[in-house]
């Protein structure tokens, strides 16, 4: 695998799991909790699909023949390459923020670290995100607590869904050779080299919320492959609907 290969592949795994994400989160657009967390959510949403913007536009400089918005609006399931735990559904408010308290302390270091890149594009795109995702956390860290450590009812909820999404934190740290050949050229993130830092931060905020970090060290993967849980193509049919309507159409 060539250098420019790695970096197409690598990019494109970025952009798929932020637009995934966002396009997760856009789902509460109306539904929060009361009106301020609604628009909060609502831009948790815009800042993560802007990220994966960049990415695909990046993509697109790389491989000519398809647009950032053929990447995003024109492939299958078996062609998107997002980390499994964005796909999952919201479920109650809950299981959301457990899912994104899972992704933001990630991003934290990842972004941290990826803004060190040789790659400028990479770099830029990282440094422009740490502010937007260190917001991110500190809002759903402090759902996280709120809700762990709030009513019986509130510590169950979240408490079955940190069980439920702990399976997919594993992958968040899965490398292959694309990762390997980037990694030599100084451009991507060791991922193994923030790993602690992420287990540290998370099990530190499992512990303030009073709940219990799952034990199984059982990992669903599958995303570097293709190979995706049956919510995906269920997001996509929706997500792509329109623009495989009108193909041609200009906005």
């Amino acid at each position: 695998m060539t250098t420019k290969e790695a970096l197409y592949n690598y990019t494109l795994r970025l952009a798929d799991t932020n637009l995934i994400l966002g396009q997760r989160l856009s789902e509460w657009t109306g539904h929060g909790p009361y009106l301020e967390e609604d628009l909060a959510l609502t831009n948790i949403a815009l800042d993560i699909t802007g990220v994966a913007k960049s990415l695909y536009e990046y993509a697109e400089q790389q491989d000519n023949s398809k647009t950032a918005d053929d990447l995003a609006y024109f492939r299958n399931e078996r062609q998107f390459m997002n980390l499994l735990i964005t796909e999952q559904p919201n479920g109650d408010y809950a299981k959301t923020m457990v899912r994104q308290v899972i992704m933001d302390c990630f991003d934290v270091y990842f972004y941290q670290e990826l803004a060190k890149s040789k790659d400028e594009t990479l770099a830029g795109i990282a440094q422009k995100s740490i502010k937007e995702v260190t917001y991110h956390l500190r809002h759903s860290s402090a759902w996280l607590v709120r809700f762990g450590d709030g009513t019986e009812e509130s510590h169950n909820r979240a408490q079955d869904a940190l069980n439920n999404l702990w399976q997919y934190a594993g992958e968040l740290f899965e490398m292959n050779e694309v990762d390997e050949v980037l990694i030599k050229e100084g451009i991507a993130v060791d991922l193994s080299a923030i790993k602690s830092k992420w287990e540290n931060h998370i099990t530190e905020l499992i512990a303030k919320a009073t709940l219990q970090k799952p034990e199984t060290t059982y990992t669903q993967t599958g995303s570097r492959k293709g190979l995706h849980t049956e919510h995906l193509g269920y997001i996509l049919a929706e997500m792509q609907a329109l623009p495989r309507m009108f193909p041609d159409a200009k906005w």
